[in-house]
């Protein structure tokens, strides 16, 4: 049965008044409020009678508290690399509430053989002090697992860019060579193809080396498994974190990556039955030099993080929240994954860090998860995340929505951090400027 999505149109009782009703040509002509529930919302529904299905969803906050949200649109039907494929985005500017009307960002020609043939899964970031966005995805039309798809006829890679917070984008720019090259003189063998994990990259909050915090993105590659980028000019040029000899996860699928508390960083890797969790500690964040630890399987371990009966793409964050029993700050990270059995019920792990004794090792970080929250009682793949403005947790998935066999929708529903955790740890507001921007107050 067709679920039916009523919108969230509640306010803060006394304290703002009802808002006019507002017109635009470029977002939905509807009254605006305070949300203050979790509604669930179709941003790229594909109907059951439609010949071109949505997957793979990427989002992230921009500095004005833009939230971007992105999908592949197939149409040729698969993933990127067997035809025509598009990256389609919509943004709101009110935590989720509402949305524009659905844009194009990069349109492939679905030519064979030709490296714009298609456009698709993304990886997004907002840089935290500007109003850059970077899209990383992949281009042409060669496809990853396929033998034929080599170090000379790679799987491409593809950066868009936008300057006015995801308002409007630039033209793709092909960085292929410069991504692969990284990893040509390594014991492991030349890469012969790879893609960023889809999804969110990540941005430190602590590392900064000329005018941008530091990136970094999780690849998967073959052979050897995940390696691990980063870049100091918001992806202008990359470089490999850590011995380019060695992989962070020899068995590794798509990949996530995280900053933790202290400025080290955590790798999440798809594996069946859960995640593969490595932990890379810095020597010198300036030089970016450190070593990788032992990887280890989170399903393995006690309290660890399961994904019954399958393998999917999930999400990692890390927030900063407050301890509701303590009044004190304390980080707290997120794993999403279908729960199963199978692609089934995407849910969200949480495990707060209460010192660094909880991440010392991969093994400890991998251990103690508490949850899972359940997000979705269907069928449901992929899923991401990243923080809005407001606190809560923009959480944007892949759901059969339409029923069982439905090609997937792409869903986005805001959850405060109380919910999932059960009341025990609450989140601040990112951005008070733009919490306001969103209840039309002007900050004086």
């Amino acid at each position: 049965m067709k679920r039916i999505f009523l919108p969230c149109l509640v306010a803060l009782a006394g304290v703002f008044t009802a808002m006019a009703q507002e017109s635009s040509t470029q977002k939905t002509s509807v009254p605006k409020s305070i949300c203050t529930t979790s509604v669930e919302q179709p941003l790229f529904q594909t109907h059951l009678g439609d010949s071109i299905p949505y997957r793979i969803p990427a989002i992230a906050t921009a500095s004005n508290g833009n939230l971007i949200a992105v999908s592949d649109y197939r149409y040729c039907g698969g993933d990127i690399g067997f035809g025509r494929v598009d990256l389609h985005y919509r943004i709101s500017d009110d935590n989720g509430l509402h949305w524009s009307p659905e844009m194009t960002m990069a349109e492939g020609d679905g030519v064979d053989g030709s490296v714009r043939c298609g456009y698709g899964d993304a990886a997004i970031v907002a840089d935290s002090r500007s109003q850059e966005v970077l899209v990383v995805c992949v281009t042409g039309n060669t496809v990853y697992g396929h033998s034929t798809t080599t170090r000379q006829n790679p799987n491409r890679v593809a950066v868009i860019r936008s300057y006015d917070n995801g308002e409007t984008w630039n033209a793709p720019e092909e960085i292929t060579e410069s991504i692969y090259s990284l990893f040509d003189k390594s014991a492991l063998g030349p890469v012969q193809s790879l893609f960023f994990g889809s999804g969110r990259i990540c941005q430190s909050r602590i590392v900064k080396v000329g005018k941008y915090y530091r990136i970094y993105a999780a690849l998967c590659a073959r052979p050897g498994g995940n390696r691990v980028v980063y870049s100091d000019d918001f992806g202008r040029t990359w470089n490999a974190l850590g011995n380019i000899d060695e992989s962070p996860a020899p068995q590794g699928d798509e990949p996530k990556i995280e900053e933790l508390p202290n400025g080290d960083v955590v790798l999440s890797s798809r594996a069946w039955g859960g995640r593969h969790f490595n932990i890379f500690n810095y020597i010198s964040r300036r030089k970016a030099t450190g070593l990788w630890q032992e990887v280890v399987a989170s399903q393995e371990q006690e309290g660890g993080v399961v994904a019954k009966q399958n393998a999917c793409n999930g999400e990692i964050l890390i927030i900063n929240t407050i301890d509701q029993s303590k009044g004190k700050t304390i980080p707290v990270a997120f794993q999403s994954v279908p729960l199963g059995p199978g692609r089934y019920r995407v849910g969200i792990y949480y495990k707060p860090l209460h010192s660094s004794y909880d991440y010392v090792t991969p093994a400890t970080f991998a251990t103690g998860w508490e949850g899972p929250y359940v997000v979705s009682e269907i069928n449901s793949a992929y899923s991401t995340m990243c923080q809005q403005s407001d606190g809560r947790i923009a959480f944007f998935y892949e759901e059969e929505t339409y029923g069982p066999g439905a090609a997937y929708t792409e869903m986005y529903r805001p959850i405060s951090v109380s919910e999932i955790t059960g009341g025990k740890y609450e989140a601040k507001p990112l951005n008070d400027n733009a919490l306001k921007r969103m209840l039309h107050i002007k900050s004086k």
